[in-house]
């Protein structure tokens, strides 16, 4: 399997396939590098380079106790695009993912980075505070850990089952593959990693970071997303975003890049090309 290792000592497995413009994908918590199985396969298609990582202690890179933080998500993202010389990179992120693309760009500059797709992602921030008085609180990320560390796997398929795909919706038809294909991405990963990227993903601000992404951005969000709902996020991070634009979709779930995602598809493709 093609890895590299990053300066702290972490395996990190990656993907990269095809040639052309590099589009990078940052995937969602707890999942992998699998979950964009779609999207490369339409964007390898379309002519580009696709390249997508585990993150550190999901998937099969390297399940470590440490550095399940923002900064290290920002790090071993930039050591994919510099162990490969990527330039002129579009980068997409979902969900949490969405958190580490606008952190990589503000951390790590973004003289590589042409694009910036976010898609149901998490910032500006998640938890509930003084100055997001709109976030959820923080007791019910408490409660996802508690899930984390003592039922895991029963959590993760009843997360699947219900809000991460809208499949508790009335009139909702869940796809059984898909529920699974969720579950074994969990599951191959560690319970450190998703245990702590709960704080990772729910307690990091990231408004500075959106304030110094200066690359064109476009920010999808489903309307019906129950997971990470869309008034606290989209709506917030389009205002912040120095060349932002929104696009939303009436009933979409969380997890619409899978459930819709011949139209997501469609629209990071016309974003790119224009």
């Amino acid at each position: 399997m093609p890895t590299l290792t990053t300066t702290d000592g972490v395996e990190i497995f990656y993907k990269d396939w095809g040639s052309g413009q590099p589009i990078v994908f940052s995937h969602g918590w707890p999942l992998s590098s699998d979950d964009w199985d779609t999207q490369m396969m339409f964007f390898l298609d379309q002519g580009f380079r696709v390249v997508a990582h585990d993150r550190r202690g999901h998937g099969r890179s390297e399940q470590v106790a440490t550095g399940h933080d923002m900064d290290h998500y920002a790090d071993d993202l930039a050591a994919v695009v510099q162990h490969l010389d990527l330039r002129d990179a579009i980068h997409v992120g979902h969900s949490t993912g969405g958190g580490e693309v606008v952190h990589y760009l503000a951390r790590h500059g973004q003289d590589r980075a042409s694009k910036a797709v976010l898609v149901s992602a998490v910032p500006p921030i998640m938890v509930k505070t003084e100055n997001n008085p709109g976030g959820l609180p923080k007791e019910f990320f408490d409660g996802v850990q508690h899930e984390v560390a003592t039922r895991r796997s029963d959590f993760f398929r009843e997360f699947a089952e219900g809000p991460f795909y809208g499949y508790n919706r009335p009139g909702a038809e869940p796809k059984e593959g898909i529920i699974a294909n969720w579950w074994r991405q969990g599951m191959q990963g560690g319970a450190k990693a998703h245990y702590d990227g709960v704080v990772a993903f729910s307690q990091t601000d990231f408004t500075a970071d959106l304030k110094a992404v200066t690359v064109p951005t476009l920010v999808l969000h489903g309307e019906d997303d129950q997971v990470v709902p869309i008034a606290d996020s989209a709506e917030l991070s389009a205002k912040i975003l120095p060349d932002g634009t929104l696009k939303t979709y009436p009933g979409f779930p969380h997890g619409m890049p899978t459930t819709h995602a011949a139209i997501i598809n469609a629209d990071i493709l016309e974003f790119i090309r224009a």
